[in-house]
């Protein structure tokens, strides 16, 4: 039988969406094993000057206990 926890973390990157996650999992993934999945709750952008300058998530990280 598999126990997994989840943690909720955000992540951000001024180059894309993709990047920040990418960031956000490789940060999580150096304090935390067996990381199964995530779910992106939530994608926005920070705006100046009218053109975007920072991609941010909010993402939930699935990882199995053992």
């Amino acid at each position: 039988m598999s126990v997994a926890k989840i943690v909720e973390i955000s992540s951000a990157s001024s180059k894309s969406f993709e990047d920040a996650i990418k960031k956000g999992i490789a940060k999580t993934a150096e304090t935390v094993d067996n990381i199964e999945g995530a779910w992106i709750k939530e994608q926005k952008v920070v705006v100046k000057n009218g053109a975007v300058k920072e991609y941010r998530v909010d993402m939930k990280v699935t990882f199995i206990v053992k």
